[in-house]
């Protein structure tokens, strides 16, 4: 039979004409497999809570559809903290299928509520002390504290912080050692700025007062973090700001977090005043308090790329700041991961995506003031907008396994290519430093020479030459005080000779 056109149609027509005649030879299932046309894509349907553009554009920009979450069809959903709990309640028949993925750990709460960030915290730093490592040094008892309160050396990340009511009567001991200190109180089950006011009088204090002398204080609904009030931040244009960063989280066991470079900076509507504790224009970066005063810019939203700020800080205080200060938010972000790994519900079908806010003082020193569990991706301006798009882009290349479909036996290891604009937070590691010197205590130097003059053994023992001895002060002094050896040998030879001829005299 002669065949016309390639060889696979022909033997693909042959067998058709074949099907339903017993008396002829089927293909083997391998010819049936190589013969059978490719199956099409799978696509991924999706759901969100509410109506997020910067998430729904990309979904719809990779060719996904969006269906209803009651009926537990999607295969990726963006949802609220309210609802990532009720599906993994204990009470809730529905378990996720393999190819499903949502974008909240079950107990999220642990980092973004204060207090349970707290104790987190508080705990990561007491088990490395236990541990004796190297992270968990702190300075000496006669040193005085920073604003931060704390005398870690590598831990300080937060201001001294306390839990209300629970902690008042630590609070107003730690008070009365400096009545002039600025404190401010957050509650911890609000947001976006709510309820937060400063004092600096234990008399605006009242009712977490009487709430600490009940029977059960820790059963008050009315619960809040007082911390130490960063009172010296960087200040541009004489108006305070913060960072907003985001990170991503894939998994807690092994922990896998990436920082995305790009980021903003949240600005006061009025400029700063530390004695106004009332005026919350000039002390809350929150967009939804800003956004209420008359001062208020909509073109710009007062918010400033992280990269200008990064020009600002290389310009002004020398180039190589920008990423001094980088790493030392890396690494304050890295410890409050490594502080609630223990205790996060590792889920294979979840991942999450963390807004840090971070403030910076005079010092360039980052100190981190919360963490937001579902940051805002409503933009407010046309550069907001095209940051969170850019980043949600970026999230769906490292969570999505190379087939395109949600897997939960995959390792979770995206392709290096693939962090296009993430930096992998590494864990910190801090090498065995010398102990910090006393700076109450006189240097090795001087203590050593008095307890030379002093010491009642050297007058029944010999005593070595004054030269010899010099030499020996020198030699003690050249590793501390360096340039001024010089003028100290000299004068040591030059008292050299009366003392041997009052010591030969006296003989």
């Amino acid at each position: 039979m002669k065949r016309h056109g390639s060889p696979l149609k022909n033997l693909r027509s042959k067998c058709d004409d074949q099907i339903g005649e017993p008396h002829l030879v089927r293909p083997s299932p391998r010819v049936s497999r190589r013969l059978a046309e490719p199956q099409p894509k799978k696509c991924v349907l999706y759901s969100t809570d509410g109506e997020k553009s910067a998430v729904i554009c990309n979904f719809e920009k990779r060719g996904w559809h969006q269906v209803p979450s009651v009926n537990g069809e999607w295969n990726f959903y963006w949802a609220c903290t309210q609802t990532c709990r009720y599906i993994f309640g204990i009470d809730q028949p529905y378990r996720m299928r393999s190819d499903q993925i949502i974008n909240h750990f079950p107990n999220s709460m642990e980092l973004s509520r204060k207090d349970l960030l707290i104790k987190n915290i508080k705990r990561y730093r007491k088990d490395l002390e236990r541990k004796g490592d190297p992270l968990a040094q702190t300075f000496a008892h006669t040193m005085k504290l920073g604003i931060g309160g704390t005398r870690y050396m590598h831990l300080d990340i937060v201001p001294m912080t306390f839990i209300l009511p629970t902690d008042y009567n630590l609070f107003v001991e730690e008070f009365h050692k400096n009545p002039a200190s600025t404190w401010i109180v957050k509650p911890c089950s609000k947001s976006q700025g709510n309820g937060i006011f400063l004092i600096n009088k234990l008399s605006k204090l009242k009712k977490y007062a009487y709430e600490a002398r009940t029977f059960y204080p820790l059963l008050s609904r009315n619960t809040s973090v007082i911390s130490k009030y960063i009172d010296n931040p960087l200040l541009i244009g004489g108006k305070k700001f913060d960072l907003r960063l985001f990170v991503l989280v894939t998994t807690f066991n092994p922990l896998k977090a990436y920082l995305y470079n790009e980021g903003f900076c949240r600005f006061c509507t009025e400029k700063y005043d530390h004695t106004d504790i009332n005026n919350v224009f000039m002390h809350l970066t929150n967009v939804s308090i800003q956004k209420t005063n008359q001062e208020y810019n909509s073109i710009h939203g007062g918010k400033w790329p992280v990269q200008n700020l990064w020009l600002y800080l290389d310009s002004l205080r020398g180039g190589g700041v920008s990423q001094i200060l980088w790493r030392r938010i890396s690494e304050t972000i890295r410890h409050s991961l490594d502080a609630v790994a223990p205790v996060m519900s590792n889920d294979r079908h979840c991942f999450e995506v963390y807004g840090y806010d971070i403030i910076i003082d005079k010092n360039l020193k980052p100190w981190l003031i919360e963490i937001n569990t579902s940051p805002s991706m409503h933009a407010t301006t046309p550069n907001d907008r095209m940051l969170k798009s850019r980043l949600i882009d970026n999230v769906l290349d490292v969570i999505v396994p190379p087939g395109g479909l949600p897997d939960d036996h995959w390792d979770k290891s995206p392709d290096p290519s693939l962090l296009t604009n993430f930096t992998v937070l590494k864990p910190v590691v801090r090498k065995k430093d010398a102990p910090a010197p006393l700076p109450a205590v006189a240097p090795h130097g001087h203590s050593l020479k008095k307890r030379r003059i002093n010491s009642p053994k050297k007058k029944r023992t010999p005593v070595a030459p004054p030269v010899a001895e010099a030499a020996a002060e020198q030699t003690d002094d050249e590793e501390e005080e360096g340039p001024i050896k010089s003028s100290k040998l000299q004068r040591a030879t030059a008292q050299a000779p009366p003392i041997v001829k009052t010591r030969i005299i006296h003989r």
